[in-house]
C-alpha cells in the first residue's frame, strides 16, 4: 500500500499508509512540510545551536543545553531502545528529511535568519522530547527554596511551596458510561503550556493495517504520546506535579593536569569534562566547558558559595526516556493496553486517564520516580553524603478507580506521595461540581467545561477587604463592587479588570514587606532559571497563602489590601479584563505582532479556564490551554478538538490561524473520521 495523505477542512493531516514503518515515515515528512521552522529550532534547542541563528538572547538556553548534555543523553536514550522502536523512530526522522528542503522553502523565517535546514539523525526527536520537558518538572524551584530558606530560616522552605496559585495547569475528566447521553464513556481536557506560534500539539491522524488512531502529536516527535483515540479506547495525560530531578551540591577540585574531581560518599572521584563552543549569530562565541559527576552534569559551575550544583535526572541515569510506549499506545485496543504502554513510560511524570468502548476505564500516574529522602525533593542536597543518594524507583505508582467521573488538574491527589508542589484545589473541584450537575453529558457540552471562568482564589482577598473600615468613599465603592461580583474572569468583565487591578497592588505591597526584603538579592545563578526566582512573581502563586498565613503580620495584609482598594479607586482600569488580558504567544523569530494585535482572553491562572498572567507584573497571558479535546466512546466521529493556532506553521497559509476564532470562543473542530469527506494529496 502507498503512503496517502488526506486534509479536512481545516488542513489537518490524515494519513494511511501499509505499515507502522511507512507511517512514521509519512509522519516525519508531513510534519516537515507544515512546520519546517519549528522543527528545525527544536532540533537547534536539542542540540544548543539556536544562538547561532537567533543571535545573543538565545545564548543561555544553548549553554544550558550543552551543559546538562541534551544531545548526549538522547543519544545514549536512542541506543539502548529495543530494535522495533528505534527502527520506528528512525523512520520519522527520515520522513523529516524528506520533506524538510520543501518545508523550508514555504517558510520565509529561514530566508530572515539565513539558517538552511540540516539532517534530522534517529536521536533528534528524543532530543526534542528531552528539550521541551526537561525545565518541565521546574527543578529550578529547588534552588528557590534554598534561597528561602537562607533568606528566611529552614521553618520557611516551603513558605512558597503550597497549594495556592501556579502560573497554569492543564485540566483532564474521565465521565464514565453512566453518566452520558450515549451510554459510552468520555475524555475531555486541555492541557496548558506556554503558549507557542506554531502550537505545541498538531492535530493529526495516523492509519495503517495495524491501527487507526486521531490525536495531538509533539511536532518533531512521532505517534501520539500524550492525547489519542484509536476507535476504542482513548486517552489522556496532566502534569502529575511529581518531582523527579534532584539538584547536587557539588564540591570540585582540580588535579595538577586540569582534570577536575567531584566530592562523592566515596571520597574525591574523577568527573569527565570537555570544551564546546556555542555559536552566536552577530556576536562573539562563547565557550563552554562541560562537567560531569558521579551524580549527572554540572548545570550550575558556580553556586556562589565555592560549590557547583549538578542536575540528575532518570534518563541521564538510566539510557531510557520511555520510547517504547509510543508505538504500543498507536496499538492500543483496550484500557489494558494503554495500562501496560504506560508502564513504560519515563518522563514527564503524568496522571492518566483512559476508557475503552467495553466500558473499562483507567485513571494512574505514569512515569520514573526515583526513591530517595524527601529532602532530594525540597532543596540542595550535598552531593558527599550518602544518604540523598537514588534507591530505585518508586514502584508501584498510584492509581484509582472511576466511579462516575475523575478529575485531574494538577491538585495534590492521586499523586500526593510523589511531589511538593501542586496546583490549588480550584480548578479540580469546580470541574467536579460541574460534571456533578448532569448525567447525561454529550461530547459538545464539555465546552461548558472547559471555559468556565469562575475564580475561588479571589476569596481571600475579598474576604480580608470585606472587613476594612476607615477606607475613603471612592476606596469602599471599589470594595463594595468587588463582593457583589459574580467572580467571573470574563475578557468583557469591568469587574473582572477591577479585581485584577486591585489583586496587583496587593502583590505588590506584599512582595514590598520589609520581611522579604532580602528575597530581592538574589544568587548568581543563570539567567535561565530567573522565572524560577524573581520574588515579585512567587508572591503573586502564593497570594492565597501569604493572605492568610506566613510571616506578613495581619495588620499589614490589611494594609497591603486597604492600600490596593485606594490605589484602584484613584486610578481604576479603563476597560474590560480583555482590554490587558491579551495573549502573548512565544515565537522563536517574532513576526511583528504586537500586544495590541493579539485578542482578549476569558479565564484566569485558577479558573478552569486558565489562561496564566503574572499578577503584580503584566496581565498578558503566556499561558493558557494549548489544545482541547473531546474523545467519544460512543462515535470516535463525534469527538472534538482545537488547538490556538491552526495546523500549519507556514505564514500565508490559511490553515496558519484558521482554528483561533474558535479557540478563543471555546469552540471546537470536529474530528473527521470518513476519509469520503476528506481531499487527498499527492503521494508522500
Amino acid at each position: 500500500m502507498s503512503i496517502e495523505v488526506y486534509r479536512d477542512a481545516w488542513g489537518i493531516p490524515h494519513l494511511r499508509a501499509g505499515d507502522p514503518l511507512e507511517l512514521a515515515r509519512a509522519q516525519g515528512r508531513v510534519t516537515a512540510l507544515d512546520r519546517a521552522w519549528q522543527l528545525e529550532v527544536e532540533r537547534h534547542r536539542a542540540q544548543g545551536t539556536t544562538a547561532a541563528f537567533l543571535g545573543p538572547d538565545a545564548v543561555e538556553w544553548d549553554v544550558f543545553a550543552r551543559r546538562v548534555r541534551l544531545a548526549d543523553t538522547a543519544r545514549r536514550c536512542l541506543a539502548r531502545l529495543d530494535d522495533a522502536t528505534r527502527a520506528w523512530v528512525a523512520a520519522y526522522a527520515d520522513g523529516v528529511n524528506e520533506g524538510l528542503a520543501e518545508g523550508a522553502r514555504r517558510s520565509g523565517e529561514f530566508a530572515a535568519t539565513g539558517l538552511e535546514p540540516g539532517v534530522w539523525e534517529p536521536w533528534v526527536p528524543l532530543g526534542v522530547w528531552l528539550s521541551t520537558h526537561i525545565l518541565f518538572a521546574g527543578f529550578p524551584t529547588k534552588l528557590w527554596r534554598e534561597h528561602v530558606a537562607r533568606t528566611l530560616g529552614d521553618e520557611a522552605t516551603e513558605l512558597f511551596a503550597t497549594d495556592g496559585p501556579g502560573t497554569s495547569g492543564s485540566n483532564g475528566w474521565l465521565v464514565t458510561a453512566d453518566r452520558t447521553a450515549t451510554g459510552a464513556a468520555l475524555l475531555a481536557g486541555d492541557p496548558h503550556r506556554f503558549i507557542e506560534a506554531p502550537g505545541v500539539y498538531q492535530q493529526i491522524r495516523l492509519a495503517c493495517p495495524g491501527y487507526d488512531v486521531v490525536g495531538l502529536a509533539v511536532p518533531g516527535v512521532p505517534g501520539l504520546a500524550h492525547f489519542g483515540h484509536t476507535g476504542s479506547v482513548a486517552w489522556a495525560i496532566t502534569n502529575a506535579m511529581a518531582d523527579y530531578q534532584d539538584v547536587y551540591r557539588e564540591r570540585l577540585r582540580r588535579r595538577p593536569d586540569g582534570t577536575p574531581e567531584a566530592l562523592g560518599p566515596d571520597g574525591w572521584r574523577p568527573a569527565r569534562a570537555h570544551t564546546e563552543t556555542v555559536e552566536v549569530r552577530g556576536a562573539d562565541p562563547v565557550p563552554v566547558e562541560v562537567v560531569e559527576t558521579e551524580r549527572g552534569p554540572v548545570i550550575v559551575p558556580d553556586d556562589g558559595e565555592g560549590g557547583a550544583l549538578s542536575l540528575r535526572h532518570p534518563p541521564r541515569v538510566t539510557g531510557d526516556l520511555g520510547f517504547a510506549a509510543l508505538p504500543a499506545l498507536l496499538a492500543a485496543r483496550t484500557v489494558g493496553d494503554v495500562d501496560r504502554a504506560f508502564d513504560r513510560w519515563v518522563e514527564p511524570v503524568n496522571v492518566v486517564q483512559a476508557a475503552d468502548t467495553a466500558g473499562g476505564t483507567l485513571h494512574r500516574v505514569a512515569g520514573h520516580v526515583p526513591v530517595r529522602p524527601r529532602a532530594n525533593r525540597l532543596r540542595v542536597v550535598p552531593a558527599w553524603e550518602a544518604a540523598h543518594a537514588w534507591r530505585g524507583r518508586y514502584e508501584p505508582l498510584p492509581r484509582a478507580d472511576v466511579d462516575g467521573f475523575a478529575v485531574m488538574a494538577n491538585e495534590r491527589g492521586l499523586a500526593g506521595p510523589l511531589g511538593v508542589e501542586f496546583a490549588p484545589p480550584h480548578r479540580a473541584e469546580r470541574i467536579t461540581r460541574l460534571l456533578e450537575a448532569s448525567r447525561e453529558w454529550t461530547a459538545p457540552d464539555m465546552a461548558a467545561v472547559h471555559t468556565d471562568t469562575r475564580l475561588a482564589s479571589a476569596r481571600p482577598l475579598l474576604d480580608l477587604a470585606s472587613g476594612l473600615d476607615g477606607l475613603t468613599a471612592e476606596a469602599a465603592a471599589v470594595r463594595d463592587r468587588l463582593l457583589r461580583w459574580d467572580l467571573r474572569m470574563a475578557a468583557d468583565s469591568e469587574d473582572a479588570a477591577l479585581y485584577a487591578a486591585v489583586r496587583a497592588g496587593v502583590v505588590r505591597r506584599i512582595a514590598a514587606h520589609p520581611v522579604f526584603a532580602g528575597l530581592a538579592d538574589l544568587p548568581a545563578y543563570p539567567a535561565l532559571f530567573a522565572p524560577w526566582l524573581a520574588p515579585l512573581p512567587r508572591v503573586a502563586y502564593a497570594l492565597e497563602t501569604l493572605l492568610t498565613a506566613g510571616p506578613v503580620p495581619p495588620a499589614d495584609r490589611a494594609g497591603a489590601v486597604r492600600g490596593a482598594l485606594e490605589e484602584a479607586a484613584a486610578a481604576p482600569p479603563a476597560g474590560p479584563w480583555g482590554a490587558t488580558h491579551r495573549l502573548a504567544p512565544w515565537a522563536a523569530l517574532p513576526d511583528g505582532d504586537d500586544d495590541a494585535r493579539w485578542p482578549g482572553l476569558d479565564g484566569d491562572h485558577d479558573c478552569v479556564l486558565s489562561t496564566s498572567s503574572v499578577p503584580g507584573v503584566t496581565d498578558r497571558s503566556a499561558r493558557g490551554p494549548a489544545a482541547r479535546y473531546v474523545w467519544d466512546l460512543a462515535r470516535r466521529e463525534d469527538s472534538l478538538w482545537v488547538v490556538p493556532f491552526g495546523a500549519s506553521g507556514v505564514p500565508g497559509d490559511p490553515h496558519r490561524r484558521d482554528q483561533l476564532p474558535l479557540w478563543l470562543r471555546g469552540g471546537l473542530v470536529p474530528v473527521i473520521t470518513d476519509w469520503n469527506r476528506l481531499s487527498k494529496e499527492h503521494p508522500a
